[in-house]
């Protein structure tokens, strides 16, 4: 655990230009101190200590206002910035040197039993506000944007972005131009998909009256 705990620090040093000590990390970090309580719910956690584990995670949740589930297996080098409003849930797993900011929820989608969250690869980044859910995996030195949505894998070296997330980015190749103004509106194009499908039924209807109209004047003659 110790070991684990210096390359966390480690990470964090190499990682935020702000950080200027060890001692700094260690005592003012919220996403440290997140992450080293973590480590010992998650040891109390694997010795069937569960009510313990919870105890120490839910104590760091008021503390810090990071919010890790005992059970969330976590690599070596996570790097928490900022922190506040962070969620990881119970199945996720997480390698080694990934940085996550504010806001970001590794989470699952209620539809899901057993592995429930993602599991992110190594040197994985997902910025602030981003939401990662379902239990699928993201891949090494993949890039997530702030405030993206990802409802499916990531490949390896991607970057995504978007509502929802899609790859913008692969092995350093731009898949598509990026266009910041004219994006895609989700809900508008599900309302046009609806009003499309309320065309074809109202189409299916006027056939069906007309059909009985038709059997009517038969009936009669």
């Amino acid at each position: 655990m110790f070991k684990t705990l210096k390359s966390d620090i480690n990470a964090i040093l190499e990682r935020d230009p702000a950080a200027r000590s060890k001692a700094e990390v260690f005592f003012l970090y919220s996403g440290f101190k997140a992450v080293r309580s973590h480590r010992k719910a998650h040891w109390f956690y694997n010795h069937n200590h569960k009510f313990i584990a919870r105890f120490i995670s839910q104590r760091s949740r008021h503390k810090t206002g990071i919010e890790i589930h005992p059970a969330a297996k976590i690599g070596k080098g996570l790097f928490i910035d900022h922190g506040m409003g962070v969620v990881i849930g119970e199945t996720t797993v997480i390698g080694d040197n990934c940085t996550i900011y504010q806001n970001v929820t590794l989470g699952g989608t209620g539809k899901d039993t057993g592995k429930r969250h993602p599991t992110l690869g190594n040197n994985v980044l997902v910025g602030a506000g981003a939401k990662v859910l379902g239990p699928f995996k993201v891949g090494d030195n993949a890039r997530i944007a702030a405030g993206a949505v990802v409802l499916s894998e990531v490949p390896a070296n991607a970057t995504a972005v978007g509502v929802p997330a899609r790859i913008v980015k692969l092995n350093g190749i731009r898949s598509e131009t990026l266009d910041q103004i004219h994006v895609s509106d989700p809900v508008a194009l599900a309302l046009c998909n609806f009003d499309h499908k309320i065309s074809i039924l109202q189409n299916e209807i006027k056939e069906v009256k007309e059909l009985e109209e038709f059997e009517k004047l038969n009936h009669k003659e």
